[in-house]
C-alpha cells in the first residue's frame, strides 16, 4: 500500500481562511484562522471518549474551492487496525482549539463523530482512492459547468422570447391603436357629412314650408280683395 506525503509538507505552514468547515457542529470559538501546519499531528479523539487518542492527522486535503474536504486520520500508533490512514469527510468531526492566540503555540484537538469500528470502515488513504475522488471531482467540476451553460442558454432564449412576445404586443397594439383611429376618424367624417346632409335637407324643407306660406298667404290676400271688389260693386 502507497501512501501519500501530507499535503501540509508542501503547503508549510498554510493559513486556511474564514471559509475552512471543520464539521457539522459549530465550534465552541470561531478562530478565523487555522493553521494546516499546526493541524496535522493534532490528536483524534472520537465523541464517546473524548479522553483516549484513536489516531492523528496525517494530512488535510481541500477541494477545488480550496476548502477542506478531508482529514487522512493515522490510527496505526493507537488502534489495532494495522498501519492504515482513514479518510474522514467534513462534517464528520469538529476541532477544538487551544492557546489560539498564539501562532507558535496553537494546538487543535481533533473530534470524530464516529466509534472506533466506524472509523476503521471508512475510506483508506491509497493511491486508487486519491485517482477516483479526484475524478469524481473533476467530473462534477464539468457537469456544474455544463449545467451553469445550459442555464445560461435557457436564460437567454426565455428572454429572447419575451422580448420578441413584448415586441410582437407592441406591434400589435401599435396596429390596433392605428385602426381605432382610422375608424374613429371615418365615423366622425361619416357623423359631419350626416350632419351637414340633414342640415342642409332641414335648410330647404324651411324655405320649402316658408315658400308655401308665402303663397297661401298671397292666395289668401288676392281672394280677399277679389271678394271686396264684389261687395263694392254690389
Amino acid at each position: 500500500m502507497t501512501l501519500r506525503t501530507p499535503l501540509n509538507h508542501a503547503l508549510t505552514t498554510a493559513l486556511i481562511a474564514g471559509g475552512l468547515t471543520f464539521g457539522g457542529t459549530a465550534l465552541a470559538q470561531p478562530q478565523g484562522l487555522y493553521s494546516a501546519d499546526e493541524l496535522t499531528d493534532a490528536e483524534v479523539f472520537t465523541s464517546q471518549n473524548a479522553d483516549k487518542p484513536v489516531g492523528e492527522v496525517e494530512d488535510v486535503l481541500l477541494d477545488e474551492n480550496m476548502q477542506v474536504h478531508s482529514l487522512v486520520i493515522d490510527t496505526s500508533e493507537f488502534l489495532d487496525f494495522g498501519q492504515k490512514q482513514h479518510i474522514v469527510e467534513t462534517g464528520k468531526f469538529t476541532v477544538e482549539t487551544m492557546n489560539g492566540d498564539d501562532k507558535d503555540e496553537v494546538e487543535y484537538k481533533v473530534t470524530v463523530e464516529m466509534t472506533e469500528d466506524e472509523i476503521a470502515q471508512q475510506p483508506e488513504y491509497t493511491d486508487d482512492w486519491w485517482a477516483d475522488t479526484q475524478k469524481k471531482a473533476v467530473d462534477a467540476w464539468e457537469e456544474t459547468k455544463k449545467t451553469a451553460a445550459s442555464a445560461w442558454e435557457s436564460t437567454k432564449a426565455a428572454t429572447a422570447n419575451v422580448l420578441n412576445s413584448a415586441g410582437d404586443a407592441l406591434s400589435e397594439a401599435g396596429n390596433e391603436t392605428e385602426q381605432a383611429a382610422e375608424n374613429a376618424a371615418n365615423e366622425t367624417e361619416q357623423a359631419a357629412e350626416s350632419a351637414g346632409n340633414k342640415a342642409e335637407q332641414a335648410g330647404d324643407e324651411v324655405v320649402n314650408e316658408t315658400q308655401q306660406a308665402t303663397d297661401a298667404a298671397g292666395d289668401k290676400a288676392e281672394q280677399a280683395g277679389e271678394e271686396i271688389d264684389q261687395e263694392t260693386n254690389n
